[in-house]
């Protein structure tokens, strides 16, 4: 019988080979205490490999238990270290871009050494789940030999490149994006001026503006298509952005260049890594990405540092060899073009072509969009899909950033039996694109930074709104539902029509899931705005904080308002009051339900806190003063919308004081009200006793509330203005982090 490896010969290209050699000799060196743990999760991280939650060993399946037609497998139990028990492996797939051979090797890949399930990420990789770390080499190698690597997938690096999954088919683009997109992930790949970030680094491009393509105002280098003429002929070019980014604090990319010609692409994008590399943040990892290099360097600055770098860089062949190709870069279809007939399409058809087709700007072809509830699809259907894209769409195959896969250039004939053989394998769900498309990042099922069950309220949203679709007004379906599970916006919560991201609160003793609520996010114009949280409610109420905030549109917008100038002539306060009552919690004893989360049977405790009088007294005080704290970081916001820029961020910073006297008020309950005592206090008995760290951010979001007591601006601007309210709310979710610590330890809990 001929094994795998003698299968695969020489198929595996010799940089990735060695490559996967020496990460093999890496693991045993560490498994041997030879090399440190350290520089070892940097390596691992490097080559894709998570660790990931066990959760006490309690798995939460969501969508994939109860829908997808093939097993998941069994609960997988096991303590949390990568040698003992599996993690998960994140794929890079450059713009999202596979072919049949691809899918069926990664249908094979998650089927063998996962848990049957690929799951497509909001950066259109592909991530295994429950992976064991003495597998990952194999799993490389058999990967490597169809052309698809997990290098620089994780860790300080840059990230998948991504693009518009309609980029070459799309009617208002300038150029198709994709061979650039491709020219840049390769070039970048492993390049010696992009390896040493004090974090990751995530490249997006778009072809047009107007849409949400590449959605570039949220990368740290994002690049729109454009064109202009020259002496008679029309040349290329793109409109450069960099400084972008989500994350806890989320920045608008700024412009650098209006139009980089298209031979300036690659030199400027290693210009900006050595710039990056060489200026940017190392020791503090909060502040490590290149969105706080441009901030702190101002554009104009940070431009010049790149112009001068680009100038004494030596010249690279690779810089312009592909651009004689571009012109050539053609996907092939496999079936000729024709229009649709008039021929009885099967049941469904007619609602999935309304949501799932993309008719392309070449007459007679469409791309077909194929939903994937919260990005989840089997080995099985995965091979079928292969099958299925073989026959109608060739090569053709892209993922989105909304966790969707897509197959191009299928003739539109073509589109009423391969909609039938889509629903055969269960892949024939309309609504992609819609409110019932709903984004959700892994949160707390498999993520060690996950608060709240993002996945299991989304597959909520789903079931709720999916019943009632054909029902719901049109001027609502297109809005967009994202969800994280905490505040580091990997389910893009912030530029959501309307957006939610996981905390916690402790209600008398229990713990109770909850969801900040985030307006004002804008999805076209490439990440147009970005939203702020106006309010935190319990997981359970959330679906009714919906169901308001709908109807409320429905009844008061003007004729033809979109639903961002809707929340912005109603204003958030008048939001705010209509949502007050679905912000509280009932007590444990009237409805247990509200602390437990969505699809998970558990209460959402790590055990009794506790009622004890002192416990008891120090709990009803800190929660009156982090409540205060939390009304001046709303406040703050309403300024902000009235362009109020110095008035929103003084009432941020006087919200992490009150947050800050919250917890001092815990050990010196006469602390006077001056700014300067409180931050003392705070940073003597919460900061330099550790008390404020938390496992994962450390003490980072302290040093907002340091950096602003230090220095106020002298003229604060609409995006610093933002920042300040963004940070003051991380710093008052901190806070009620550190409360509830302080409760468990008084409590005796751990």
């Amino acid at each position: 019988m001929i094994t795998w490896k003698e299968h695969l010969g020489t198929d595996i290209p010799d940089e990735l080979g060695r490559e996967i050699d020496i990460f093999e000799m890496q693991m045993e060196l560490r498994r041997q205490g030879k090399l440190d743990e350290k520089i070892f999760a940097e390596t691992r991280l490097r080559r894709g490999i998570y660790g990931q939650r066990y959760d006490n060993g309690f798995r939460h399946d969501g969508i994939r238990s109860q829908e997808l037609p093939y097993p998941s497998g069994d609960v997988i139990k096991g303590p949390e270290t990568l040698w003992d028990a599996p993690g998960m492996m994140r794929i890079k797939i450059p713009y999202g871009g596979v072919n049949p051979r691809q899918l069926e090797m990664l249908a094979d890949m998650a089927e063998e050494y996962s848990d049957g399930v690929l799951h497509v990420t909001t950066r259109q990789d592909y991530q295994l789940h429950f992976v064991h770390i003495d597998d990952t080499p194999d799993l490389m190698r058999r990967l490597a030999s169809v052309g698809i690597t997990t290098r620089e997938a994780c860790g300080n690096s840059v990230r998948n490149v991504t693009a518009c999954p309609l980029a070459g088919v799309c009617h208002t683009e300038a150029f198709d994006v994709s061979p650039y997109a491709k020219a840049c992930s390769a070039f970048l790949l492993g390049h010696p001026d992009a390896q040493d970030f004090g974090r990751k680094f995530k490249i997006s491009f778009s072809g047009c503006r107007e849409e949400a393509c590449g959605l570039a105002s949220m990368h740290d280098m994002g690049a729109i298509a454009v064109v202009r003429r020259e002496g008679g002929r029309i040349r290329r070019g793109f409109e450069l952005y960099v400084g972008g980014g989500l994350g806890a604090v989320p920045h608008q990319a700024k412009l650098f260049d209006s139009f980089l010609p298209e031979e300036e692409l690659l030199p400027t994008a290693q210009a900006i890594s050595r710039v990056f590399a060489r200026l940017g943040e190392k020791k503090n990892r909060a502040r490590a990405r290149i969105k706080f290099l441009v901030a702190k360097l101002g554009i104009d600055e940070f431009r010049k540092e790149v112009l001068k770098e680009r100038e004494i860089m030596p010249p690279d062949e690779r810089w312009t060899a592909y651009l004689p190709e571009v012109p050539e870069f053609q996907e092939t279809a496999v079936r000729p073009p024709a229009a649709l007939n008039g021929h009885q399409p099967p049941p469904g058809f007619e609602h999935w072509v309304r949501t799932n087709v993309y008719r392309q700007r070449q007459a007679g072809y469409a791309v077909a969009t194929l939903t994937l509830p919260l990005g989840d699809l089997s080995s099985w259907q995965a091979r079928e899909l292969a099958q299925i894209a073989r026959r109608f769409s060739g090569e053709n195959i892209r993922t989105t950033v909304e966790q969707n896969m897509v197959l191009r250039w299928v003739s539109e004939a073509d589109l009423p039996e391969l909609y039938a053989e889509l629903d055969k394998i269960g892949l024939g769900a309309h609504g992609a694109g819609t409110i019932v498309d709903v984004t959700a990042c892994p949160g707390t099922d498999t993520c060690k930074l996950g608060i709240a069950s993002s996945r299991g309220l989304a597959a909520e949203f789903r079931r709720r709104l999916g019943a009632k679709f054909f029902q719901l007004d049109e001027s609502i379906k297109d809005l967009r539902i994202k969800i994280s599970g905490c505040f580091n916006s990997c389910g893009q919560h912030h530029v959501a029509d309307i957006g939610f991201y996981g905390t916690s609160r402790t209600i008398k003793g229990h713990k109770v899931p909850h969801f900040q609520v985030v307006l004002g996010g804008k999805w076209t114009e490439n990440a147009g705005s970005y939203g702020l949280a106006m309010g935190s409610a319990p997981a359970r109420n959330i679906p009714e904080v919906l169901e308001r905030i709908t109807g409320r549109y429905l009844e008061h917008r003007s004729n033809g308002e979109s639903f961002q100038d809707f929340v912005r002539s109603v204003g958030k306060k008048n939001l705010r009051t209509m949502l007050q009552d679905l912000l509280l919690v009932p007590a444990y004893e009237v409805d247990s339900s509200f602390y437990s989360d969505w699809g998970d049977p558990r209460e959402f405790s790590m055990g009794d806190l506790g009622t004890g009088e002192c416990a008891g007294e120090v709990v009803t005080l800190t929660q009156f003063n982090l409540a205060s704290a939390e009304q001046l970081v709303f406040e703050a916001q309403i300024r902000l919308d009235d362009s109020d820029f110095a008035g929103a961020d003084s009432l941020s910073y006087r919200a992490m004081v009150e947050a800050a006297r919250a917890l001092v008020k815990t050990e010196f309950l006469d602390v006077p009200g001056a700014p300067d005592t409180v931050v003392s206090e705070f940073r003597r008995r919460f900061y330099d006793t550790e008390l404020f760290f938390d496992k994962y951010a450390g003490g980072k979001f302290a040093n907002y509330l340091f950096r602003r007591h230090g220095s106020s601006p002298q003229s604060p601007t609409r995006d610093t203005a933002h920042q300040s309210v963004e940070e003051s709310q991380l710093f008052i979710e901190a806070a009620h982090a550190c409360y509830e610590r302080m409760a468990r330890e008084i409590s005796g809990v751990r």
